[in-house]
């Protein structure tokens, strides 16, 4: 039972703190730096006024990405957080008849609300960080379509600077990237010392070799048939270098959103992650889409959510299942077909009933949809019974 409820306002470079006992009387106030020493303070003060940390609960107002450190830290020394909605505490704050604005004041609103919802602080919902969980899956997912659409456009670009290149090694590994920055085409490789080729070639990150030497690449592009393009010679290393940004950004955005994922939703992450071929990568941006699995009484309803559930075709007195509805989250459906193709790379299940549809007669597509049903059947059934993947219990 909580009896030390906390108010936090956060701002870029600290934060305001008004904590209020189990009578609604005032323990402690404070205004640390949003730093480490800051976070230590904090830690400090709480610890002095209670020994059992499990008796607090925090409250934060969600601003934008300054709570979100804080919050991690909260979470990771066993306390009891949630974020809230600033309209939720402005709407809140009406109530009361003085109208004046502080910092200090707000944390008193923010903990005078916590405290007045202490008998329903486990049917608090942190909707503003789901929000944010759910902007951060969609921008990776919008980074992911510009990655892939900078690789066609590289790949376009070598049909005409260097043809044959692609037919011997893999353009698009980070080594031969940096290659090409230098050397964007079969002339360019053909004026060059080749000393200079050589040099260029080994600038990799050491984690992907190219499996042909130099002196090949040397030989192939003495004997290609690439046009001449100074213009095409200097869009592509433009190009390789928006893709080397694009993947930084995804990488960013990917850590941030498995940790904030794990923060909030630790168990259904490690429920999702226990079922081979979902990586963490694949699960973060499922629950963000997903949101509360309590919501879905059934496993048809979280698949009518995501547009994967089957529409009716009728003409007359005939009547039969056609095409799914693609009337749901679209991201989310997106992030289940993902997921299916991932899990039936492994041996399991999955992939056997995979293969079952497909010797049954179903088309590829088709083969794919039938075994994602047969995925968010397992998965709402184990969110359901908080209950980790065992292969054998899924027939």
């Amino acid at each position: 039972m909580y009896n030390l409820f906390v108010g936090i306002d956060v701002s870029k470079d600290s934060f305001s703190v008004a904590a209020l006992d189990e009578k609604a009387k005032t323990v402690f106030s404070m205004n640390p730096f949003m730093n480490a020493e800051g976070f230590a303070d904090f830690l400090k003060i709480l610890s002095s006024h209670r020994n059992d940390l499990s008796t607090v609960v925090v409250a934060l107002e969600s601003t934008g990405p300054y709570h979100l450190n804080l919050y991690s830290f909260l979470l990771s020394k066993g306390i009891m957080s949630i974020i809230v909605n600033p309209l939720i505490i402005a709407n809140f704050n009406k109530l009361s008849l003085r109208k004046t604005k502080t910092d200090r004041k707000d944390a008193f609103t923010i903990a005078r609300y916590l405290y007045l919802s202490r008998d329903s602080i486990s049917n608090l919902t942190s909707s503003q960080i789901i929000t944010d969980l759910r902007d951060l899956a969609r921008e990776r997912e919008s980074i992911l379509k510009m990655v892939a659409s900078i690789k066609n456009d590289i790949r376009r670009i070598l049909q005409t600077t260097f043809p044959e290149l692609e037919h011997r090694v893999d353009v698009l590994c980070a080594t031969m990237l940096r290659f090409l920055k230098d050397f964007p085409s079969a002339r360019l490789i053909n004026q060059a010392p080749s000393l200079a080729v050589a040099e260029g070639f080994s600038q990799g990150d050491g984690r992907r070799r190219i499996s042909v030497p130099y002196t090949q690449i040397i030989e192939l592009a003495k004997n290609s048939v690439a046009t001449t393009s100074p213009s095409k010679e200097l869009i592509l290393p433009g190009k390789i270098d928006t893709l080397f940004h694009l993947k930084k950004r995804t990488d960013e955005i990917t850590k941030m959103l498995i940790k904030l994922c794990k923060s909030i939703r630790q168990e259904e992450f490690g429920i999702l992650t226990s079922i081979r071929g979902i990586a963490a990568k694949t699960a973060a941006p499922f629950l963000a889409e997903l949101g509360d699995h309590r919501k879905f009484e059934s496993y048809k309803k979280m698949l009518a959510f995501s547009g994967l559930d089957p529409t009716t075709h009728q003409s007359g007195k005939l009547e039969g299942m056609s095409m799914i509805s693609r009337r749901g989250n679209r991201h989310l459906r997106k992030v289940i077909y993902n997921m299916t193709f991932c899990v039936i790379r492994y041996a399991g299940p999955f992939r056997d009933y995979f293969f079952k549809r497909k010797r049954e007669g179903l088309p590829f597509r088709k083969a794919i949809m039938a075994t994602a049903h047969k995925l968010v059947r397992a998965i709402f059934a184990m969110l359901k019974s908080g209950t980790y993947y065992r292969s054998a219990e899924v027939v």
